[in-house]
């Protein structure tokens, strides 16, 4: 099974369709007229379809366990044929494309199932996937212009060679998965002037995205907060509350991180926490979303 514990919720909508074809009009009639032999044929089969959707993940193997918010079945018929449409909601991290398939298809075997008695003529086709939405193929970035980045690791222990720096890597790696070019990679001591120097510089190069990982926690040499702020031209509180969420959903310590993150002139400021996994998770919480900011801030895009 896939490992999406990384993903975040999203609103996850899919509409699948499948088609149900009698070989005579007086199966039609029937379906009407609620006469066929074995009951209700459209009520029994979209209670068949309810269940298909909550069992997917019991009968396709890598189908993940999900909680299913709406599935909502509706029935078409012209001529010959019965069209079954099936719309399935849900707010996680997956998708419901397979729900909402399996779903289509159990109700039409039903059908099959119930009308057969009448109609040996009777056939299923066209099981499809008609839409979907939600996830990283719905939120994709308008703003087409190159981005630059600066990766600042905050570390007195790091810049002194006494450790291996992982977590100004994991921000790199997460910035170039996201096609955002890493103009500058540099190791700082925990120095609030040198922080709020490094922070001009860049700015001042209009440099897209500057990342300062580490001194966001409690101890006296963890300054990077008290650097950054005084300088942010705006707070955005919406990519903090972000980060720590994600965080906290994956550890409990995360709400004792100072995250920051604002604009300076044109640039987006991160200051993020210093260990690998607080590092990885705080870019993965935002990440390639936040790049919406800069086609807002050239008058492209719209928050909401």
């Amino acid at each position: 099974m896939v490992d999406i514990t990384h993903k975040n919720n999203t609103l996850r909508v899919a509409t699948a369709r499948a088609i149900v074809k009698v070989s005579k009009q007086e199966t039609i009639d029937a379906l009407k007229n609620n006469t066929v032999p074995k009951g209700n044929v459209f009520e029994i089969s979209k209670v068949a379809g309810l269940l298909g959707v909550k069992k997917t993940p019991v009968l396709v193997p890598d189908c993940h366990p999900l909680p299913i918010e709406f599935t909502g079945i509706d029935f078409e018929i012209n001529q010959l044929e019965i069209a079954i449409t099936i719309t399935v909601k849900t707010i996680y991290k997956t998708g419901v494309e397979v729900e909402a398939m399996h779903g289509a298809s159990v109700v039409a075997l039903t059908m099959y199932d119930m009308l057969k008695p009448i109609d040996k003529g009777v056939e299923i086709y066209h099981i499809k996937l008609l839409s979907k939405k939600g996830g990283k193929s719905s939120f994709k970035n308008r703003f087409r212009e190159s981005l630059t980045a600066a990766v600042l690791v905050c570390s007195d222990s790091i810049s002194a060679g006494e450790k291996e720096d992982k977590a100004g890597k994991a921000v790199c790696k997460k910035l170039e998965e996201s096609s955002v070019a890493i103009s500058s990679y540099e190791i700082i001591p925990d120095e609030k002037e040198l922080i709020q120097q490094k922070a001009k510089t860049y700015s001042q190069k209009g440099i897209n995205i500057i990342i300062f990982t580490g001194g966001t926690g409690l101890s006296p040499r963890d300054v990077t907060p008290e650097a950054i702020v005084p300088l942010l031209d705006q707070r955005i509180p919406g990519i903090e509350e972000a980060i720590r969420n994600y965080g906290q959903n994956r550890t409990p310590y995360a709400m004792l991180s100072r995250s920051v993150a604002g604009i300076m002139g044109k640039s987006l400021i991160l200051a993020l926490p210093g260990s690998t996994n607080g590092a990885k998770e705080s870019m993965e919480a935002v990440f390639p979303s936040v790049i919406h900011l800069f086609g807002i801030l050239k008058g492209g895009g719209h928050s909401e």
